[in-house]
């Protein structure tokens, strides 16, 4: 007869079992957390604070920057702690929500970058009409949509998931609950919820890909159409980040799900999802702030307030 227990608490894989490469482990998560936290923070504050960035472009920069700074700090401060007191443990609960929440980000952050290569379709190819096409109710809408998509994602995945038996194993091999590594300690043979959701979230993250690739499409095309070199430099140089963002968020998220399975934990599992959880969280920041001369200008006259404001107090 299969051993079925009620799991009270899972344990998360550790990255090491030597203490000092613990420790090293919990001191570069925080850096790359605290780095992640202040250049998303950035982007808010500064799409909220300086008028020449409340444009459907930048809303929609802002909603994304708070998805990254929602998802990186769902996964890491927790392996962070883990490592700081040398414990594995997550409870029950606490891997329940865990899942939750990172498929309901995931979800949502896709929905919102395949609303940014609309964005940029309206502003490229339809340039004399982008404020009526881009209004601000559209991009609440698009916003919220994505939102909703992601929450029935994640209900989806985490009551799938969850509605299974749970073997008397209970170490998840993954820093962080998620579907996969969860799938391999149960053992219940049927699997008909968290496959039709599995089959839901394909089709859906499918969907936003094909929208993303046919607005890139009438984008290059329109961008090709335009003669001066100077002026397709400029479209392209506003294309380039959200492409960046979007190959790098649906290639490590692809890489991470649709590798082949492994009964054995490996450090390679480790490092993948590692870097499709924590990798676009701090990158996206990066590209945007790297790329757009708007980001760039604002973030200099807050710069300059700030120096000009401790220069009087002095």
């Amino acid at each position: 007869m299969t051993n079925q227990t009620q799991m009270m608490e899972f344990l998360l894989m550790r990255f090491t079992e030597n203490w000092m490469l613990l420790r090293l482990h919990a001191v570069l998560f925080s850096l790359i957390y605290l780095a992640a936290v202040l250049m998303n923070l950035v982007i808010i504050l500064l799409t909220i604070l300086d008028h020449h960035l409340h444009m459907a472009m930048y809303f929609f920069l802002r909603h994304l920057s708070f998805l990254d700074l929602c998802l990186i700090s769902a996964t890491v401060p927790k392996s962070i702690l883990n490592s700081v007191t040398s414990t594995d443990s997550i409870s029950f609960l606490g891997c329940v929500l865990q899942l939750f929440l990172v498929v309901l980000l995931a979800g949502s952050e896709i929905g919102i970058l395949t609303a940014m290569s609309y964005d940029r379709y309206a502003a490229i190819c339809r340039p004399l009409h982008y404020e009526a096409v881009m209004s601000r109710g559209l991009c609440v809408q698009l916003m919220a949509l994505s939102w909703l998509n992601g929450g029935a994602l994640g209900l989806l995945y985490t009551a799938g998931t969850f509605s299974l038996n749970f073997c008397g194993f209970n170490e998840i091999h993954q820093f962080f609950c998620d579907v996969p590594a969860l799938l391999k300690l149960t053992c219940s043979k049927e699997h008909g919820i968290i496959s039709v959701s599995v089959t839901i979230g394909v089709c859906y993250a499918f969907s936003c890909l094909v929208c993303i690739v046919v607005s890139y499409v009438y984008i290059f095309s329109a961008v090709l159409r335009i003669s001066p070199r100077q002026r397709q430099s400029k479209a392209f140089s506003n294309c380039v980040p959200h492409l960046i963002v979007v190959t790098v968020f649906l290639v490590t998220g692809a890489v991470a799900y649709l590798k082949p399975g492994s009964d054995a934990p490996s450090i390679l599992d480790l490092l993948v999802s590692v870097f499709y959880s924590v990798a676009p969280p701090t990158l996206n920041p990066v590209i945007y702030c790297l790329r757009n001369k708007a980001i760039k200008s604002a973030l200099s006259k807050v710069l300059w307030n700030v120096r000009s404001s401790g220069v009087m107090k002095r």
